[in-house]
């Protein structure tokens, strides 16, 4: 069995670019060997040491492991066709310097991971270094628990970032950069006020401050930073063209004061970098090769290149993807924060919301989330995010390792007499490869009830109807009626409107339940009974026949997943 668990690792970790996850091994290996659930307790142990083993093996190591037990699975593998992105320009011996720059406002979401997963897969190409720069120079928008989820997120994700630089850190090095450009006549600091400023700036025209001496700039930047002006008062800048066809581009802002006191640093400074210029800075002292964001940065990118010229650095190469619409779901982090506090969601998981936490939850494939952004591309034209699509490449991971079981919702019971006793024998991953040997649901139904789903009652009263791997039966009133393991032609006048092999097939339940609740993605609750061989696979994604992927989270309540 160990050879098997190993095979089931490797495969795992070839799907996931040589990391296998234990989570998805305990389910393969639960699909294959379904006898051992019972052992879970003692068999996990040893699985988290074989998955251990398994990567620290060579890619070619793990394809002959998985060669000797499955070799069906590579030969499924190889047939299908995958996409991959474009080759960066100017790639080096030493590979890339890659940055992803999320502010720490809340967790990541699936919009945030189509950026950390495009960075990931050139350090996975190029080798190299993955920096997560967390960009927190705000500190009224700063949710402290962000910091480590975030972190939390991306490995989830399986992005593997190398560094991790906290921008709050290194406010002694932006100070320094701006006074070399204020020595150099490239920055002023104007006590103007800003909306004479911005007025200016729109006609192009200077403020008083832009034209005099870098000795009379250098000296109220100093008064800045001991505290000499309030909060308003004073601001600095760096000097672009006035004449740029853009405005916005024009002279821009690079500190301003804010009293806020921050959560890391709480009150230790007072004189705080806007974006542009913290992210020019660190793009340079961090080494960056490449630069990977969305095309709303263009105008961004084209004011920190002015600071690049200023101080003579090589600028990283910039590419810029289009926007990608995620529609039917939430993301904006004040909404979902101020969602939080009045009890409107439960927490950063909730199964309405877009945020990883949520996704991860609901037991979405992270591979599934790098399958469609990698497949998508790196386009500069905006997108629509498909969740059919989505779906299907989760269905397609998922599938073949999620028991099968029946839930029914706002159930009907129905009384059954009948003398004698029926054996159903179902199948629990019908969907895996030799599904023969992977298990079976075997129940025995007598007299008493069975309970279908309203919705299906409202559509087969008084017809006939085929309960899944037990037989055919009448339903009618209140009353279920057993007819056979097989019928025939006779059998047509109770249901003259449907040919005998159209009958439906609809799942069931008789004394082999449990009261269960699924959570869905609009906020609305299903409540009804699950089989109760389903508690035997909990924190496992199961497929409710004819309902849909579920999360079991315990033995009372899951998330779904999708249809």
């Amino acid at each position: 069995m160990e050879d098997k668990i190993r095979a089931i690792a490797s495969f795992n970790a070839l799907e996931h670019d040589g990391k296998a996850d234990v989570n998805s091994v305990v389910s393969r290996v639960v699909a294959l060997f379904p006898e051992e659930r019972k052992n879970l307790k003692n068999l996990i142990p040893r699985i988290r040491e074989i998955v251990d083993e398994v990567n620290s093996l060579t890619k070619e190591e793990m394809t002959g492991i998985v060669q000797r037990e499955f070799p069906e699975l590579l030969s499924s593998r190889t047939k299908e066709e995958k996409k991959s992105l474009p080759d960066l320009p100017d790639v080096g011996n030493g590979g890339v310097v890659m940055r992803m720059a999320p502010s720490p406002s809340g967790p990541l979401h699936i919009g945030h991971a189509r950026m950390a997963i495009l960075n990931d897969e050139y350090l996975r190409r190029y080798g190299g270094k993955l920096i997560l720069r967390i960009e927190d120079t705000n500190p009224s928008n700063i949710e402290p628990d962000a910091y480590q989820m975030i972190q939390d997120d991306l490995r989830w994700l399986g992005v593997n970032f190398t560094e991790v630089v906290i921008q709050s850190k290194r406010f002694e090095l932006y100070y320094s950069e701006m006074r070399k450009l204020i020595e150099e006549g490239k920055a002023y600091v104007s006590t103007s006020p800003t909306e004479e400023f911005k007025s200016r700036k729109q006609q192009g025209l200077p403020v008083r401050e832009r034209e005099e001496t870098p000795e009379e700039n250098l000296e109220r930047w100093e008064r800045m930073l001991s505290g000499g002006y309030e909060k308003g008062e004073v601001y600095a800048v760096v000097k672009t063209d006035l004449n740029h066809p853009n405005p916005a581009i024009r002279d821009f802002i690079a500190f301003r004061i804010i009293d806020t006191p921050h959560p890391l640093e709480g009150d230790r400074y007072r004189i705080y970098p806007m974006m542009n210029f913290s992210v020019a800075i660190d793009d340079h002292f961090l080494g960056l090769t490449h630069v990977i964001r969305g095309k709303d940065h263009i105008a961004n990118t084209e004011k920190q290149k002015y600071i690049f010229g200023y101080r003579g650095w090589k600028q990283p190469y910039y590419l810029h993807y289009g926007k990608v619409s995620i529609e039917n779901t939430i993301l904006k982090t004040t909404f979902i924060k101020k969602g939080i506090r009045n009890g409107d969601f439960t927490g950063w998981d909730d199964p309405r919301l877009g945020t990883l936490a949520a996704f991860r939850k609901r037991g979405f494939d992270p591979l599934a989330i790098r399958r469609y952004y990698v497949e998508s591309g790196i386009g500069s034209v905006d997108t629509t995010f498909s969740w059919e699509i989505f779906y299907s490449f989760n269905r397609k991971i998922i599938d073949s390792r999620s028991p099968r079981h029946f839930f029914v919702s706002q159930p009907v019971s129905l009384k059954f007499d009948f003398e004698g006793t029926l054996n159903a024998d179902i199948p629990l991953f019908p969907q895996a490869s030799g599904n023969a040997e992977k298990g079976s649901r075997r129940y025995k139904v007598g007299k008493g009830s069975i309970m279908i789903s309203s919705q299906d009652y409202a559509k087969l009263n008084g017809e006939l109807v085929r309960l899944k791997d037990l037989g055919y039966f009448k339903v009618e009133s209140s009353r279920i009626e057993y007819l056979g393991e097989s019928i025939n032609e006779d059998v047509q006048k109770w249901n003259p409107n449907r040919p005998l092999g159209k009958v439906p097939i609809i799942h069931w339940l008789s004394g082999n339940e449990v009261p269960f609740r699924v959570v869905k993605p609009d906020g609305t609750v299903d409540s009804g009974f699950v089989e109760n061989d389903a508690l035997n696979y909990i924190g496992m994604v199961h497929q409710f026949e004819r309902y849909g992927y579920v999360n079991v989270l315990n033995e009372r309540e899951g998330y779904f997943t999708h249809p």
